[in-house]
């Protein structure tokens, strides 16, 4: 088996971020650091990561979180902020967030031990579905929504369709819920700013078949039987 898809299922991270770590130099087979790609990992090999063994997870673990804005989504951070994962370090087993959320956003964030879901949820093709509810300064007009639906310029290239809908109404501001499938840095905010309007407030809602529901900040719980079923139905 590939180092990195080991990795993966081991929950490290998902195969890309497995391979970033290896070219880091993090990772050590049989005491060899390794910074290719390609080395091949077979029974009985010892694989370490930060110096610490890793091997793959009989039980898969699915985590819904409220993040809340003022989180950053990294296991640590340079600048001491609060991360996500501060909240499981006494967790059974070692989460990894299912993509990122802003610092400034809030909402449903997915972990999981499960590197081979991790993958398939972030690769492009499977278009999973991020649905957030954007409260914008100013009135959005319904050419506004037209725009964000078929598309806007970021960095030289057009979004991919979304879907948009206003609603709510405000004297200063207007709460529009927005789905795209995309994961560019900041894209929902950015997909504003394009059309003259900043985003005061970013939650995501849904992602792919789950719903964040009455989930309160901070809190987490695990997957139920059926949403683990649906989860994977959907990929």
């Amino acid at each position: 088996m590939r180092l990195q898809k080991y990795m993966a299922e081991c929950g490290v991270a998902s195969r890309r971020r497995a391979e970033e770590m290896i070219m880091a130099g993090q990772v050590k087979v049989n005491g060899q650091v390794i910074t290719q790609m390609g080395v091949q990992v077979e029974e009985g090999d010892r694989v370490e990561v930060d110096g610490k063994p890793i091997r793959p997870e009989t039980r898969k673990h699915y985590v819904i979180y409220h993040k809340p804005a003022g989180e950053v989504t990294t296991v640590s951070d340079p600048e001491g902020r609060a991360c996500v994962l501060d909240h499981f370090r006494d967790f059974p087993v070692r989460l990894y967030p299912v993509g990122r959320l802003d610092y400034d956003s809030e909402g449903l964030l997915l972990l999981t031990n499960d590197g081979a879901l991790t993958e398939r949820m972030l690769h492009p093709s499977h278009q999973v579905d991020k649905t957030y509810l954007a409260r914008v300064t100013g009135a959005v007009s319904r050419d506004t929504v037209r725009n964000l639906c078929m598309g806007v310029m970021l960095d030289d290239h057009k979004t991919a369709p979304a879907k948009a809908r206003i609603v709510k109404e405000e004297t200063f501001a207007t709460v529009v819920l927005v789905t795209i499938h995309e994961g560019r840095n900041r894209q929902v905010r950015r997909m504003f700013e394009t059309q003259g309007h900043q985003v005061l407030q970013l939650r995501r809602v849904r992602f792919g078949p789950l719903e964040l529901g009455d989930l309160p900040r901070g809190q987490w719980r695990e997957l139920s039987s059926e949403e683990v079923r649906k989860l994977m139905a959907y990929l």
